[in-house]
């Protein structure tokens, strides 16, 4: 399992998120995400801790917690799914053209 931590601040650094999440266990990973464009971090991150338990404790208690003076939301992550909406664009011809002459 993974937790998804939204309503960063942009000035979280990994070692902030990392010694937040410690005190409910043995962090495994963290990932801040960051624009391609802009060089700069998107607002949310995701952690792992050893054991579903610890990130349990851990979205229990810091979900809705203020840190740096923003509102934290803690969940579990949604797992990625692959595909997604690349796929939907690429087959958005209609399909069925090809015989109309």
């Amino acid at each position: 399992m993974s937790i998804y931590v939204g309503n960063l601040s942009y000035e979280v650094k990994e070692d902030d998120l990392r010694q937040v999440f410690a005190e409910y266990g043995t962090v495994k990973n963290v990932q801040l995400p960051v624009d391609r464009e802009t060089g700069r971090m998107r607002g949310f991150g995701f952690v792992e801790l050893e054991s579903d338990a610890q990130e349990q404790a851990a979205i229990d208690a810091l979900d809705n917690a203020e840190w740096m003076g923003r509102s934290l939301k803690v969940n579990k992550a949604k797992p990625k799914t692959d595909g997604g909406s690349s796929g939907g664009r690429r087959g958005g011809y209609g399909g069925g053209g090809g015989g109309r002459y």
